[in-house]
């Protein structure tokens, strides 16, 4: 019985440890081979264009990420509730 268990922890522990997170750093160093890949060169309008296309695309699917959470959580809840609506469940 505690061999599956000591497999099933070691398991978890590899997956979870196979998920790291990008530094600042990191983030901006991927950002800018991206740039590059695409044929833009450092210090021109266009590469601090892309820079910025990037980030302007990574906050739009955060945010996007973050509204789909709170629909889920909403109708996990009690159904929809929309603010600002012509209709709601009402209980």
């Amino acid at each position: 019985m505690r061999l599956p268990l000591l497999l099933t922890l070691v398991a978890v522990t590899a997956g979870l440890s196979a998920c790291q997170t990008m530094t600042p750093e990191e983030r901006r160093a991927a950002d800018e081979r991206q740039c590059l890949s695409y044929g833009f060169r450092r210090g021109t309008d266009g590469f601090a264009t892309c820079l910025q296309r990037i980030d302007l695309d990574r906050r739009a699917e955060s945010r996007a990420q973050s509204a789909e959470m709170m629909n889920r959580m909403a109708w996990d809840l009690n159904g929809p509730y929309i603010y600002h609506d012509r209709w709601r469940y009402r209980y």
